[in-house]
């Protein structure tokens, strides 16, 4: 297994710090770096470590926060790479970023132990696991390092998680999932400012699912008040919600979603269009008079 390198305190205060909205209230600003041919939004996909490098560096440029990078897109019915392939396509980007930037905060967005464990050695501070820590490895990695975590919920996986998804009480299900794993995690001693959940927006979830879950996205905080991270940009929730087939075309109601989560008090906002994004909330805060 291959060792850490240490977290220091004064990053782990940088990374509880950057998972919390702003003192004006702005949810902070995640960027999409899709390392990827097949992400589901064509606009957004990185052919190069070159060319992932230079848009994150705009993206903070123009308002981000965060820089997430994924090497494996997990839209519905995605097929799984290989982990050799997955860190091809991130570490020399994650590389190559903490080089221009050693304050920057940086998550990977994986499912894959390996690969998280590869990106925190290369400079990332949080991983983003879209199956929940599901894998013990991966739960054992946050707990051996330290780091920031968001733990999202997904229903299945990306190749089967719309196949007919079936809910009760989709807020109360959702959030006593998520609450119990991060529970676990605080248990065990990890800080729970460095903890993060993502209600997993169209991960096997059906609009109406996607509607309560963003109307109730601060009742899934509970004991810890852990953050909130929405994850909507660009979304098959907009096709059903307002017949935009294309993603290209599904930019009004993802910031729509933002204005909303704004008001809920929502820490991070994950998206594709950052420029847009800083626009909308800085007017948002400039109107509230903040």
């Amino acid at each position: 297994m291959v060792g850490l390198v240490p977290f220091s305190a004064r990053r782990r205060v940088m990374i509880a710090k950057s998972l919390r909205n702003s003192k004006k209230g702005l949810p902070r600003i995640m960027a999409v770096v899709n390392c990827t041919p097949d992400s589901f939004h064509s606009r957004s996909r990185r052919n190069s470590a070159e060319s992932a490098i230079e848009y994150s560096i705009e993206a903070l440029k123009d308002g981000a926060t965060w820089l997430d990078i994924g090497g494996e897109s997990t839209r519905p019915n995605s097929l799984a790479i290989s982990i050799e392939e997955e860190l091809t396509r991130v570490i020399p980007v994650i590389e190559g970023i903490r080089r221009q930037n050693p304050e920057v905060m940086i998550s990977i967005d994986t499912r894959n132990h390996e690969v998280a464990r590869a990106a925190l050695n290369a400079g990332a501070d949080l991983i983003n696991d879209i199956s929940g820590l599901r894998d013990k490895s991966m739960f054992d990695l946050v707990l051996e390092s330290g780091c920031g975590v968001c733990i999202m919920h997904m229903l299945g996986t990306p190749d089967s998680m719309q196949n007919d998804p079936q809910y009760g009480d989709v807020v109360q299900e959702i959030s006593a999932d998520l609450n119990t794993t991060a529970e676990r995690l605080v248990a065990r001693g990890h800080p729970p400012e460095l903890i993060c959940l993502d209600a997993g927006i169209g991960f096997g979830k059906r609009l109406e699912h996607n509607l309560a879950l963003l109307r109730n996205s601060d009742n899934l905080r509970k004991k810890h008040d852990f953050s909130i991270m929405v994850g909507a940009s660009r979304k098959s929730m907009f096709k059903d919600l307002l017949g935009r087939e294309s993603s290209d075309e599904r930019l009004a109601g993802t910031l729509g979603v933002a204005a909303h989560a704004m008001q809920t008090g929502v820490d991070i906002l994950r998206v594709h269009d950052v420029v847009e994004h800083a626009d909308l909330l800085n007017t948002l805060a400039a109107l509230k008079g903040d």
